[in-house]
C-alpha cells in the first residue's frame, strides 16, 4: 500500500478466510475521507465495510426517506421518544458540522460512494441505533431514566457552541459517544452500549459476512475510537452468529415499573371511593382537583409547545381520562391531534434537521412542534398526576 494513501490509523487483522483492514477515520475530518476514496481506489479490497445500521444508511442514500415518515403510526407505536432522541442526535451533529465546515459521516458517505463507483459489496456493520438506544435505556436505573430524559428536553433549550475539546474528541472516536456527551452532561458511564457492545457486534458482523461471502480483504471503514476494540474482537469472537443475536436483544423492564402506573391509578380512584364515603362534597372535590390539576398542566404543557388552540382545549379534556389509564398517554391524544391541526408538509421534513439544531427551528417546523407537543403535554400531566394525587391524599387527612 502506497504510503500516500495511509494518513489515519490503520491495521490489520489476518484471519482463517481472509484479512480485514481496519481504518480509523474521523467523522468530522476531510483528510479521512480523502483517504476512504483512495484506499479504495487502490483495487486491494474486494469488499468494503462501514460503521452504519439500515437506518443510518438509508438516511445517507435517501435523505427524502424522512419525509415519507408517518407521525400517526410513529404516535400509536410509541416512537416519538426514539424519534425525539434522534433528532436531538443529529442536531448536536448539525451543530458541529456549522462550526467546522466538515458535514459528520463524511468519511461513511465517501466509503458508500466510491464502493458503488468500483462495484465492490458493500458491508453495514453497526447495530441498529434504535437498539442501542433502547439498551441504553433499558441497562440504567429509573432514576438514572429520568436525568436523561431531562437533559434531553434541556439540550433541545441548549445553543451554545461545542467546546473544542469536544470536536477534537469527535475527530478522535465515535459521533454517537460524542453526541451523548454532550446531552448527557458528561456521564458517559452510563452509556456502555454505545461503545464495548457495538465493538463486539461490529466484529461479529465483520466475521459472519465476510466468511459467508468469501471475501478475502476486507476495508472496514470505522471512527477511529473502536479500531483497537474491534480488531481485538475479531480474534477472541467464535460464535458470531451467536453474539449478533444476543446484543439485538432488548433487555426486559422491570416488572415493578410496569405496575406502578396500575398501583398510582388505584390509589386515586380509591381516593375517590373514600372521599364519597366521608361526604359527597370530599368525593366531588376530589374528582374536581383530579380534572383541574391535570387539565390545567397538560393544556399549560401543550400551549408551551405553541399547539393549536384546538389540541390545548383537547389536552385540557383528555388528560384528566389518560391519566386513569396507563395504556393511553396524554401525548398521544395531543400530538394525534396536533398532527390532524397542522400536518407538516414536505419542506418541514427536508428541513427537519436544519431545523432541529437551533432552540427557535424545533417550534417553527410543523414535525418538531408536535414532537415537543407530544413532550410537553405528557410531562404536564404526569407532574399533574402526583400533584392532584398528593391533593386528594391530603384531601381525605
Amino acid at each position: 500500500m502506497d504510503q500516500e494513501f495511509n494518513t489515519e490509523p490503520m491495521t490489520t487483522v489476518q484471519l482463517s478466510h481472509g484479512k480485514i483492514t481496519i481504518l480509523g477515520t474521523a467523522h468530522v475530518s476531510k483528510a479521512s475521507a480523502i483517504t476512504v476514496r483512495n484506499l479504495i481506489d487502490s483495487d486491494e479490497y474486494d469488499a468494503v465495510a462501514v460503521e452504519l445500521c439500515q437506518n443510518r444508511y438509508t438516511s445517507i442514500v435517501d435523505p427524502d426517506a424522512i419525509t415519507r415518515m408517518d407521525l400517526f403510526q410513529a404516535i400509536k407505536t410509541g416512537r416519538i421518544p426514539m424519534i425525539t432522541s434522534n433528532l436531538v442526535l443529529g442536531a448536536f451533529q448539525q451543530r458541529i458540522a456549522d462550526q467546522v465546515g466538515v458535514e459528520p459521516g463524511a468519511d461513511m458517505r465517501s466509503a458508500i460512494s466510491k464502493a458503488e463507483e468500483k462495484e465492490k459489496p458493500l458491508i453495514l456493520i453497526d447495530r441498529e441505533i434504535g437498539i442501542t438506544l433502547k439498551r441504553i435505556y433499558r441497562n440504567i436505573p429509573w432514576y438514572q431514566r429520568i436525568k436523561l430524559f431531562s437533559a434531553l428536553i434541556a439540550s433541545i433549550f441548549s445553543s451554545q457552541k461545542i467546546d473544542e475539546d469536544e470536536i477534537e474528541k469527535l475527530k478522535q472516536g465515535d459521533i454517537l459517544e460524542s453526541s451523548f456527551t454532550e446531552f448527557a452532561e458528561k456521564d458517559l458511564d452510563l452509556f456502555k452500549p454505545l461503545i464495548d457492545e457495538r465493538d463486539q457486534f461490529m466484529a461479529a458482523k465483520l466475521l459472519k459476512e465476510t466468511k459467508e461471502k468469501n471475501h478475502k480483504n476486507t476495508l472496514a471503514v470505522v471512527g477511529a475510537g473502536h479500531m483497537k476494540g474491534i480488531a481485538r474482537y475479531l480474534t477472541e469472537l467464535d460464535a458470531p452468529d451467536k453474539k449478533i443475536k444476543e446484543l439485538n436483544q432488548i433487555p426486559q423492564g422491570s416488572k415493578w415499573l410496569k405496575i406502578v402506573p396500575w398501583i398510582i391509578v388505584a390509589i386515586i380512584l380509591i381516593g375517590f371511593g373514600i372521599g364519597f364515603l366521608q361526604d359527597s362534597k370530599v368525593g366531588w372535590e376530589n374528582i374536581k382537583i383530579w380534572i383541574l390539576y391535570n387539565g390545567i398542566f397538560c393544556a399549560v404543557g401543550a400551549a408551551l409547545a405553541t399547539a393549536h388552540p384546538l389540541t390545548i382545549i383537547t389536552a385540557f379534556v383528555a388528560a384528566p381520562i389518560t391519566s386513569l389509564n396507563p395504556l393511553i398517554g396524554a401525548g398521544m391524544v395531543t400530538g394525534a391531534v396536533e398532527t390532524y391541526l397542522r400536518q407538516p408538509n414536505v419542506k418541514d421534513f427536508t428541513q427537519l434537521r436544519h431545523d432541529a439544531s437551533s432552540v427557535g427551528g424545533w417550534w417553527k417546523n410543523r414535525v418538531t412542534r408536535i414532537l415537543l407537543v407530544f413532550m410537553f403535554s405528557s410531562l404536564g400531566s404526569a407532574i399533574a398526576t402526583w400533584v392532584a394525587g398528593a391533593k386528594i391524599i391530603a384531601n381525605l387527612t
